[in-house]
Parts: structure tokens; sequence; C-alpha cells
């Protein structure tokens, strides 16, 4: 049958996402082509890119024509140096914001209540006293979609937020301001995205200006901390660290981090919950939607 003249290209990575999408508008013709290859077409008038770590894959569209990538990863540091010329980018946004704060608190409270000590026991052990969550003073750094996300998830655990932002504004704090806010903050949860002004924005600086028995957890990009500065805290015992992401990544095998009692690492899962397909099927049907009508897109973040 020969397909209409208006027919909107969409490709997909993989069998998962071709069905979460179900039935799609019939001037749409989906394709599988996961980038690890040339591209089923010339002509794609929207790329769904795969979940996969790295941006390497990306050099495939080179010689292909676009209306828009879509990628399945909130953050894009590394994209505009390995997008070929031509292409319009968008993010994630609105797909992994609930996932990553829920580990993000995940790991906030299995550190403050002891929950690795359990684990290590590996048996019957005298009960001991841990910090609780309520009561602490809580920073949360960043205030995109996944800073808000862990700010109405920390809403009933009875504690006092801080927000921080790049600029500051009403109710919001500037980065500026914090070496006067860090020494009241027994906690600060890390979800900046990663740029040039965030490379080490936790350093040793940072770090030192927190108080005793303070913990920092970080849900963003792993450069956004100085993984020596955090290593010289932890190994003094004066601060703790739960780490979805880490600077080398992975960690190599072995790595200090994962012998330090008062270190919790994840291997960067926050994203990696049965909520990220359906939202990430949402996103793409959105942008289908779009694209039919002639609207642009949501969530452009890259014109290379």
């Amino acid at each position: 049958m020969t397909l209409p003249e208006a027919t909107l290209r969409v490709s997909v990575p993989d069998a998962r996402l071709a069905e979460a999408l179900g039935d799609v508008a019939p001037r749409v013709e989906l394709l599988r082509w996961d980038m690890a290859g040339p591209a089923p077409r010339a002509d794609l008038d929207l790329v769904v890119v795969p979940y996969r770590p790295g941006n390497e894959h990306l050099r495939h569209l080179a010689g292909v024509r676009t209306r828009l990538v879509q990628a399945q990863y909130l953050g894009y540091d590394g994209v505009a140096e390995a997008l070929p010329p031509g292409h319009v980018y968008a993010n994630a946004r609105g797909v992994h914001e609930t996932s990553t704060a829920e580990l993000a608190l995940a790991l906030l409270l299995a550190a403050q209540r002891g929950i690795p000590d359990f684990v290590r026991a590996a048996g019957p052990r005298a009960p001991s006293w841990y910090p609780s969550l309520a009561d602490r003073r809580v920073m949360v750094l960043g205030q995109g979609g996944v800073g808000r996300a862990v700010e109405a998830r920390l809403a009933p655990f009875e504690v006092d937020v801080v927000r921080v932002a790049r600029t500051a504004r009403e109710g919001v704090h500037g980065i500026a301001e914090l070496p006067t806010l860090l020494p009241a903050c027994e906690v600060v949860i890390v979800g900046v995205p990663l740029t040039e002004d965030t490379v080490h924005l936790v350093g040793a600086d940072f770090l030192a200006a927190l108080p005793d028995g303070a913990i920092v957890v970080n849900v963003a990009r792993g450069r956004v901390a100085d993984t020596a500065a955090m290593l010289r805290e932890a190994r003094s015992g004066r601060l703790r660290f739960a780490l979805d992401v880490t600077d080398p990544e992975p960690l190599p095998a072995g790595h200090e981090l994962f012998r330090l009692p008062n270190v919790l690492i994840s291997p960067h899962a926050g994203g990696m919950s049965t909520a990220m397909l359906p939202r990430v099927a949402r996103l793409v049907q959105r942008q289908i939607a779009l694209l039919l009508t002639g609207a642009d897109p949501v969530n452009v973040v890259l014109r290379s």
C-alpha cells in the first residue's frame, strides 16, 4: 500500500517503546532504529534516541534529515559535541523527575536511618540511635524539575527546606549565597544540570562549609562533585555521602568510596524505574501530535 504523502516517519529504538506508544495516527510510519548502525531512511521526521550511556550513537545522524531528535535522558552534557549539524534536539524533561526524586529520598532515608549498617551486620545486633530526617535543614540545590520533585516528596517529612538555584529569586537563594547557607544545612540534595559553571561545584570549599555529620546526596551528574574532595571528607568520617552518580562513572572496581561505611552508592539508577517507559511514551506521543500539526516541539535544548 502506498503511504500518504504527508506521512510522519518516526524511528524508535526498541520494541518496548513501540508497544508502549500503542496505536499511532494513520499518518505515522513507525520504524525501528537502535542507532547502532546506519539509519533505515535518509529522511526521518522524529528520531527517538536509545536509552544508552554516552553520545557516540548520535554520530549516526550524519547525513540523515530530521525534524526532531528526541532523547530519553534529561541531561544533555556532551550532546552538542556529538550531534551532527542540522538537527534539533529535545531532552526528556518530565520523564525522569519522578523516579530520580524517589531515589534521592531512598538514598537519604537509608543513610539517615542506618540501613547500610543493618545490611552489613547480616544478623542480630543491638539497636542504635540514628539521625532522623525530621527536623533537619535540607538544602535542595537546583530548582529544575528534579529539585521541585524532590521538594514535593520532602513535604511530609517535617524538614526545613532551603532552596538554591543559579540565580536568586523570591523564596530561592542564589548559588553565590552558598558559603553563608551551607553551615546551617545538615542535608544537601544536589540536582543541578552539568554545565561549565557547575563542574566541581561541590568541591573542597563547599564541603568544608558543611557542619560535622552532614550528608550530601548527588543525583545530578558525577562531575558536579569533586571526587577527591569527597574522598578526603569521607575518609575522615566528618561527612557522609549518598551518590547515584560518580566521577569517573562507573567507579573502578575496588574504588575506596565503595569501602567507606559513610558512603552509599547506587549505579546511576535514578531514572530506571517502571515510571520511565509510560512517561517516555507520553512525551513521544506529544511530539508526534505537535509535528503532525506543524507546531513547534517541546523540550528543545539544542539546534546544531
